[in-house]
């Protein structure tokens, strides 16, 4: 097996081999993909004891992947977090050195976002969210803090298309999950640092019957216990703030293939052409 060159290769095989891995090593491996930053500069003797598991553990587990022990794990991350850095340095020197070059960094950043989301998705899992939407008779939607407008414009654009889209987290919480029932669909949003009310409402949708589809940034993220459906977008922005540029054009695309699914539709806008809603 060729063992991973970059982090980015390392995140990959790992989000292919979470379905089979033991719980220790689903463990090590959430930690991996939820934490390069600290992964770059935690040693072995942390890691296990953070995990509770044996160092010869997590030493068989970089084995498991190609790599002779797990201080090279620690440097494919040290590489990213060097390439992170020099990311944003070149973005203040740029925004210092001519007008517009933030602008410039902003949008490399962005293209090699969406180059990745979409290049990394997984077919099967996309074609299941869109039957799970298309043939829901009501999708409820969930997503807060910086993952709000992003929910809006997918309960927005789905109202359009669906027979029914139920906007969670207006109002009180415990009133609102009554409203559930089994043979709907929970459409969720969250990325880091994830929202406690939006990783409960899919825990108690999982338990409720519901299928779970979850837009997220990775494989660890607490969403993806629950969801019965996964997709990823990637958030890495210029500065310290996350881009949620791919999430939304991942929610996009979502929302127009369930469309297509359903015949494109043309949505109905007589209502709000009699009250003269647009200018």
């Amino acid at each position: 097996m060729k063992a991973p060159g970059s982090y980015q290769e390392l995140a990959e095989l790992l989000r292919s081999r979470l379905p089979k891995l033991a719980s220790g090593q689903l463990r090590l491996a959430h930690l991996l993909l939820a934490d390069p930053e600290g992964t770059a500069y935690r040693g072995i003797s942390e890691a296990a004891r953070l995990l509770e598991i044996r160092e010869s553990s997590v030493t068989r587990f970089a084995n498991s992947l190609g790599l002779p022990g797990y201080p090279d794990i620690m440097e494919l991350c040290r590489t990213w977090v060097a390439e992170q850095a020099q990311v944003a340095r070149r973005t203040e020197h740029a925004a210092e050195a001519e007008p517009g070059g933030l602008l410039s960094a902003v949008l490399e950043q962005e293209q090699t976002n969406l180059s990745r989301t979409f290049s990394h998705l997984e077919r099967p899992s996309w074609l299941r969210a869109v039957e799970l939407l298309a043939r829901a008779p009501r999708v409820h939607v969930m997503g807060l803090r910086e993952c709000r407008p992003v929910a809006d414009l997918a309960a927005q654009r789905l109202g359009e298309v669906l027979p029914a889209v139920h906007r969670l987290g207006g109002g009180s919480l415990p009133d609102e999950l009554r409203e559930l029932c089994e043979d709907e669909v929970l459409l969720v949003f969250s990325v880091r640092r994830y929202a406690a009310d939006t990783v409960r409402v899919a825990g108690y949708a999982k338990e409720t019957g519901l299928p779970v589809v979850a837009l997220t940034d990775n494989a660890a993220s607490p969403l993806v216990e629950s969801a019965e459906v996964a997709l990823f977008a990637e958030t890495s922005g210029v500065s310290h703030s996350r881009s949620l540029t791919a999430l939304t054009a991942l929610t996009q695309a979502l929302v127009t293939e369930v469309a297509i699914e359903l015949g494109d539709p043309k949505p109905d806008h007589r209502l709000l052409d009699t009250l003269h809603f647009y200018y």
